[in-house]
């Protein structure tokens, strides 16, 4: 039947048609490298990871673009609040661009570790500022910009389709009326409460610690051009998907469409709009701000493998909230090891696979498919999965599709039955492995390579070969 993806712009189900057949252009929000992303952060990430699985799989090329936020993002998304580059930098006593390469290092190796396929091209906010002067050039030549205070303003009363992602009416926006604003100490240089900052030059922040040369001044970017120039850059000036979280919706994505479409004259900027829903805790919201997170590391120290984790969310629809505990989290951990567990003892010969030509596992396939192609309903492909193991033979056409589904799911079934990954060892040996593993990883981090060589080699001398790879770190016995 083809894709159909829930499209926010609009509020339904739409038949997934690319703009250039048999590809597909998509554009991540990535994160702001401040600090460790936190599981609810990854949720997005895993997110993005099963919609590329499930597209390559299908058949398309896909070209995935994922920014780095290394300057200008404000603790509130409508230019309030703090630089969280800046605060995070001057409370750990290091430059931005430390921070921000300490934690870029730590989000891939968390991703790393979570199978989440890196992106096709990840870019860094600090190398693209020519990009977002050009294109704030082309929005202020068009007429929707005036500038007040020092800083350079988007005006929203020009822009007739403001607010449509979100279901928002834009005369309540001038007004300040719209929950979303009201709440926010209002910029006494804005016209209307809805107006956002392209080009900082004058802040509360006496020194700002990245700022560079540009027709308004010496200053800094907003946050929001940010996105647009570079999807703009890698994937043209209209692109298929563009996907984030639902706190997404109200400023930052619905910015981001104003002032592409104001700078290029064409609409849509964006055809499908993919918004994941939150992570939730004790009801509540899992954010940095309010110091009440978990990183992935925080579950590793639990006794949990990060595939644990990325089990757990695929039993949830990216578009319900999840609610997280410990409690559930040690239920995925069991499935996964049930289902791998499973696998081992009912395929004996995982080297012998012919692909899927047998009509009963033809059929489960066709029921995976049409589960992802539903907007990428997992819980119910997981279903699948799980009903060809118990009901389908045990035969290299079965193994085959479980494979298959797997380039999905992400969850290394075939590595894990091909390399029979721990079956043979000591569980307290594999945990110790596992640890130093981690302590390497974070010995790189702070550039003591000799620790890390130290501690690969202790493992060679017994034994164990570890392996890098772009999605973290193997190790297997010799």
């Amino acid at each position: 039947m083809g894709f159909v993806f829930f499209n926010t712009l609009g509020r339904e189900k739409q038949a997934f048609n690319p703009i250039c057949e048999g590809k597909a252009g998509f554009y991540g929000c990535g994160p702001t490298v401040y600090n460790y992303a936190h599981i609810g952060n990854l949720r997005a990430y895993v997110h993005h990871d099963i919609l590329i699985r499930s597209l390559r799989r299908a058949g398309f090329e896909v070209n995935h673009v994922m920014n780095i936020t290394d300057v200008g993002h404000l603790s509130d998304d409508a230019d309030d609040g703090d630089d969280k580059m800046v605060k995070s930098a001057e409370e750990r006593g290091k430059s931005v661009l430390e921070i921000a390469d300490f934690y870029t290092q730590a989000f891939f190796y968390d991703t790393g570790r979570m199978n989440i396929t890196r992106p096709s091209v990840v870019c860094k906010a600090t190398d693209h500022i020519n990009e977002m002067i050009n294109l704030i050039k082309e929005i202020e030549k068009n007429g929707f910009t005036y500038s007040a205070g020092g800083n350079l303003y988007f005006d929203i009363s020009k822009f007739p389709s403001y607010g449509d992602l979100a279901l928002l009416k834009l005369d309540d926006l001038k007004a300040g009326g719209q929950t979303e604003f009201a709440r926010i100490e209002q910029d006494e240089n804005k016209r209307n409460a809805g107006d956002f900052v392209l080009w900082f030059t004058k802040s509360k922040f006496e020194n700002q610690a990245l700022v560079w040369d540009s027709p308004w001044g010496r200053g800094y970017p907003g946050w929001h051009i940010e996105c647009s120039a570079m999807s703009i850059k890698y994937l043209g000036e209209q692109f298929d998907i563009h996907a984030g979280g639902i706190d997404h919706i109200p400023i930052h994505h619905t910015n981001e469409i104003a002032q592409s479409e104001a700078a290029t004259g064409k609409k849509p900027w964006v055809r499908y709009w993919l918004h994941n829903e939150f992570l939730v805790m004790d009801k509540g919201k899992m954010s940095k701000s309010s110091g009440s997170f978990l990183t992935l590391q925080s579950l590793v120290d639990e006794g949990f493998d990060p595939l644990d984790y990325r089990y757990f969310l695929l039993g949830g629809h990216y578009r319900s909230q999840l609610q997280f505990s410990f409690e559930s989290l040690k239920g995925a951990k069991n499935a996964r090891k049930s289902l791998t567990d499973k696998i081992r003892s009912k395929f004996a010969n995982p080297d012998n696979i012919d692909g899927v030509n047998d009509q009963e596992i033809i059929s489960h396939i066709e029921d995976f498919d049409k589960a992802i192609e539903d907007d990428l309903n997992t819980p119910r492909a997981l279903a699948v999965l799980w009903g060809l193991l118990k009901d389908g033979p045990a035969s290299p056409s079965a193994l085959a599709a479980i494979f298959d589904m797997d380039r999905v799911f992400g969850l290394g079934l075939e590595d894990d039955l091909k390399n029979n990954k721990n079956a043979d060892t000591d569980e307290s040996l594999a945990r110790e492995i596992e640890e130093l593993i981690i302590k390497r990883a974070e010995a790189k981090k702070a550039k003591d390579f000799a620790a890390a060589d130290n501690i690969r080699q202790s493992l060679k001398d017994r034994g164990i070969i570890l392996e890098d790879s772009p999605n973290g770190t193997a190790w297997r016995q010799i």
